[in-house]
């Protein structure tokens, strides 16, 4: 088991999904974990009790990661009430499906602002609060290094855009010894995109593995980034897809 005794992390976008599990598999490793939904608070309540089953601290923060003045609020909430932190995962994202000249301005600003600002405004406030051994993992997604079908156009340039803001922010926290690094998943078995939903096959055709990923695999990797085992690691991006863009 990976070592995370100790340590408190912030997981946005904590309530369903990828996102779900993360925050999951930070506690069963041994973090006190806050983490933020939008308007699950059933599924909120459930990821939080399943932390405290494995005895350690949980805490649900409603706040849209469209509207930074949440952001901040959120942030100000989990150090207070985990005592600070030591962890930031990004994992918070909307989907679009739909072509360039289908897409409006409206669609452009909703994925962008939670795609690609919010992991922004979410380091910045949480950045003072990191010492040496601090850790910013984003969730990105294999779509932002390969595109291979049409009317993911918009969707797969904001998370291309996480490469750069990773390769970026490991250089000015560096100095500090906190790493930044993102996680690339490929097709994972989620409400958003389930493994037996409409072209899925087509997905699953596209990996090396033959399959979808599960969100606990995901979050496998995340830990392994957020722990003391990664401490050389940052600025990279480790790509957790079955192989799709080998």
């Amino acid at each position: 088991m990976i070592d995370l005794a100790g340590k408190r992390a912030l997981v946005a976008g904590g309530s369903r999904g990828i996102g779900a599990a993360i925050a999951s598999a930070l506690a069963e490793n041994g973090a006190d974990v806050a983490f933020t939904y939008r308007d699950s608070t059933e599924r909120a309540r459930e990821v939080a009790d399943a932390i405290e089953k494995t005895g350690r601290r949980a805490v649900a923060i409603q706040a849209d990661s469209a509207d930074p003045d949440a952001i901040t609020r959120a942030v100000g909430d989990a150090v207070s009430a985990l005592g600070g932190l030591d962890i930031l995962v990004n994992s918070a994202a909307i989907g679009h499906m739909g072509t360039i000249a289908e897409t409006d301005i409206a669609d452009y600003q909703a994925v962008m602002d939670v795609n690609v600002r919010a992991p922004l405004l979410f380091a910045k406030a949480v950045i003072p609060h990191l010492g040496e051994g601090g850790r910013i993992v984003t969730v990105g997604s294999a779509l932002g290094e390969r595109v291979p079908f049409a009317g993911i156009t918009l969707y797969a340039m904001s998370k291309a855009a996480l490469t750069s803001f990773t390769r970026g922010l490991s250089r000015e926290l560096g100095p500090s010894g906190i790493t930044v690094n993102l996680v690339q998943p490929g097709a994972t078995d989620t409400d958003a995109n389930p493994a037996g939903g409409e072209g899925a096959d087509v997905q699953r055709g596209l990996t090396s593995l033959g399959r979808y990923g599960t969100p606990r695999e995901i979050a496998n990797a995340v830990v392994f980034l957020a722990s003391p085992a990664a401490s050389i690691i940052t600025g990279t991006t480790l790509t957790a897809d079955g192989g799709a863009i080998a």
